[in-house]
């Protein structure tokens, strides 16, 4: 089963990493306020930087590692990384 880790940027401009099977319905609970206490009070969410794992254990390793990385280390990441927009997060190609 595929995994992916994802940042959000939250409203406040910190970062958030986390990881799922399903980013659609993930970024709808970050959104509804339902998906993590962390980003529950710094909503609006917007995705950043989604990166596909072979599995679970993969992603929770690659969590693990982002979480470790300095902001920076993190913006760079977003920075060099790229993904399909509408069809990760359902909004609307322009």
């Amino acid at each position: 089963m595929t995994a992916f880790v994802y940042l959000l940027r939250c409203a406040d401009d910190s970062l958030y990493c986390g990881w799922t099977t399903d980013v659609p319905r993930r970024l709808a609970a970050h959104r509804a306020g339902t998906a993590s206490r962390y980003t529950r009070r710094r909503r609006p969410v917007e995705i950043v930087w989604v990166a596909p794992v072979a599995d679970r254990s993969a992603a929770l390793r690659e969590e693990w590692r982002i979480k470790q990385l300095s902001r920076a280390e993190k913006w760079a990441l977003v920075r060099a990384g790229a993904y399909d927009r509408p069809a990760l997060d359902g909004s609307q190609a322009t």
